[in-house]
């Protein structure tokens, strides 16, 4: 993982702790990487989420299927980030999200059971998943927030503003379930928008 992928992941990390070179390089070891097709199944509903993944290329995407078959958008996670299931991770039961490559994916695994022992041998990295965890919390809060009380233009323009480089990656219906709205009432909402 020595290359730009490395770098990458390197930054993350150091945008929140500081760790010597012997500790970073213990946890890129502790990585598993792997590549994943465009709409390949990560996850399943009902399944248990083993892992996390730190996104090196491409774009994940989590989502609920609800009772009507319907999807729901609740994470996407393009280069740069981490994504899972946490809820099923944490717990370690089934869980109720879908994991889903949107495009061709790169991404660094990190197990349960690797985790555990990144945390045991290189305390300092438990600050790093406490951050991580912090600040999805936050933005998952500012999710329900504007939910219920920015219009769905509103939550659009929030949308493109938060992942400028995805607004033209992702279709109008990814786009559409990510802010809470139908695909016909997306498209009618950029054609009055015009």
């Amino acid at each position: 993982m020595r290359d730009h992928t490395y770098h990458l992941l390197q930054e993350h990390i150091q945008k929140h702790i500081s760790v010597t070179p012997d500790e970073l390089s213990f946890f890129l070891m502790l990585l598993k990487r792997v590549t994943y097709h465009k709409n390949q199944v990560l996850l399943r509903e009902g399944e248990n989420c083993l892992n996390f993944a730190f996104i090196l290329s491409g774009c994940i995407k989590s989502y609920l299927i609800d009772k009507k078959g319907e999807e729901h958008i609740l994470t996407i996670a393009p280069e740069g980030w981490w994504v899972a299931d946490v809820k099923s991770f944490i717990t370690n039961e089934a869980g109720n999200l879908f994991l889903e490559a949107i495009e061709p994916t790169q991404a660094a695994l990190l197990s349960r059971a690797n985790q555990a022992l990144l945390l045991e041998k290189t305390p300092r990295f438990e600050r790093y998943f406490r951050v991580l965890t912090e600040r999805a919390f936050a933005m998952s809060q500012q999710r329900i927030l504007d939910a219920m009380s920015l219009t769905a233009s509103e939550r659009f323009d929030k949308f493109r503003l938060q992942y400028p480089s995805l607004t033209n990656r992702l279709t109008h219906r990814q786009i559409a379930s990510y802010i809470g709205v139908t695909p016909s009432f997306f498209s009618r909402m950029l054609k009055q928008r015009k």
